[in-house]
């Protein structure tokens, strides 16, 4: 096969930018970093970036993973693909049994490429260990307590592809549920309204991640309104205390302000902190009124504003953008030098998957997945395994 070269390209690497650097890939493989090549396709200067990895994300496009098709499996990976997601891991919400089973059986068949689209790279179960008074906008339907009966259900992937499962470190059987599949699958903690007690406590057990920073989670302030004195701290303050913990944040402007997303920035730094879309099926889509869930049984939410609210405008209601524009707030709104926001997107969130040998870098022998981004951060172009998608 022959080798593709992209020359005159500003390479983005995970410490610092290469101006005026080159790229050749050949069988779907970066074969070389920076070396001199003539010929290809002149970059003009143009960033160079490996393609963003996004760790938690809904819909897009007017689809949700919980609709239950392929199809719409495949309108969300093309709708993220052309905003330089090349990776992704479909994430559930809150539904019901067959729901959830139909989930975890597309994201079996259609585990790897998705033609146009971004690759699937692991499965995020998400919904029914969730604390229910933190649910967030999730549907209220079906929350169980963790027992072997449901836990192999969702965990049954795990020999196959990598596997996330989100639990509430206070619901009832939360610590049999990380101890006896700790080996097996990646426990996240979120939706939860735990006190640093018992978030420490599930740090001995093997949880390593926390879902969405600063949302849907317990603080002192929230805290207190369960106990005058003394002031407890929560997951938010767990999550900022404990290093071997990772997190993420929804870096679309709206969510999170670009002081909070400094001060995440700063306290877990580029190599603990991934930037995730936490997306819902109005990406891409007119304002107005959307499904968050399966069409058939999710929550009502509008998009309005540039973000997802409540229909009574008064909480958020999931994300509306893709990683680029995530980016682009991480860079300029928040100040975060471009090589960290980046790895933000790419290299860490592949770490945080246990991917990173494969994608997140742009590293002789890892797959071409690349995104060309002008100076405004724009996307210009997507090719994934050296094609071009978008």
């Amino acid at each position: 096969m022959a080798v593709t070269v992209f020359t005159n390209a500003t390479l983005v690497l995970p410490d610092r930018l290469v101006p005026g650097a080159s790229l050749a890939v050949e069988n779907g493989r970066i074969v070389d970093v920076g070396g001199a090549r003539a010929g290809g396709t002149d970059l003009g200067g143009m960033y160079l970036s490996p393609g963003f990895v996004d760790l938690h994300v809904h819909g897009g496009d007017g689809a949700d993973f919980m609709d239950g098709t392929a199809d719409a499996f495949r309108v969300v990976c093309r709708c993220h693909a052309r905003h330089g997601t090349t990776s992704l891991t479909p994430t559930s919400t809150v539904a019901t049994g067959p729901q959830y089973d139909q989930f975890l059986t597309l994201c079996a068949e259609l585990y790897g490429a998705v033609p146009g689209g971004a690759r699937i790279v692991g499965c995020h179960f998400y919904g029914s260990y969730f604390a229910r008074p933190a649910r967030g906008c999730h549907p209220d339907q079906e929350f169980l307590v963790p027992a072997p009966d449901n836990a192999e259900r969702f965990t049954r992937l795990a020999d196959r592809m990598p596997t996330v499962v989100t639990v509430a470190p206070e619901i009832e059987n939360a610590e049999w549920l990380v101890r006896t599949y700790r080996d097996r699958v990646q426990f996240n903690a979120g939706h939860s309204h735990a006190t640093f007690e018992q978030f420490e406590k599930a740090v001995t057990w093997g949880v390593r991640h926390v879902d969405h920073l600063f949302c849907a989670m317990s603080d002192r302030a929230r805290l207190r309104q369960s106990q005058t004195y003394p002031m407890r701290a929560g997951v938010m303050e767990a999550t900022l205390f404990f290093d071997e913990i990772t997190t993420e944040v929804i870096a679309d402007g709206k969510h999170l302000s670009p002081d909070l997303l400094r001060f995440a920035y700063k306290l877990k730094g580029p190599d603990r902190l991934a930037l995730v879309t936490d997306s819902m099926r109005a990406v891409d889509m007119p304002d107005g009124e959307y499904v968050f869930g399966a069409q058939e049984t999710g929550e009502r939410v509008l998009k309005k504003d540039g973000v997802g609210v409540t229909l009574e405008g008064t909480a958020l209601a999931s994300c509306v953008m893709g990683m680029d524009h995530c980016l682009r707030t991480m860079h300029f709104a928040a100040g975060i030098p471009l090589p960290e926001a980046v790895r933000m997107a790419t290299l860490t969130p592949a770490r945080i998957l246990g991917v990173e040998r494969d994608i997140g870098s742009l590293k002789v022998g890892k797959r071409a997945d690349l995104v060309v981004l002008d100076r405004e951060l724009n996307v210009r172009g997507v090719y994934i395994g050296g094609e071009k998608v978008a």
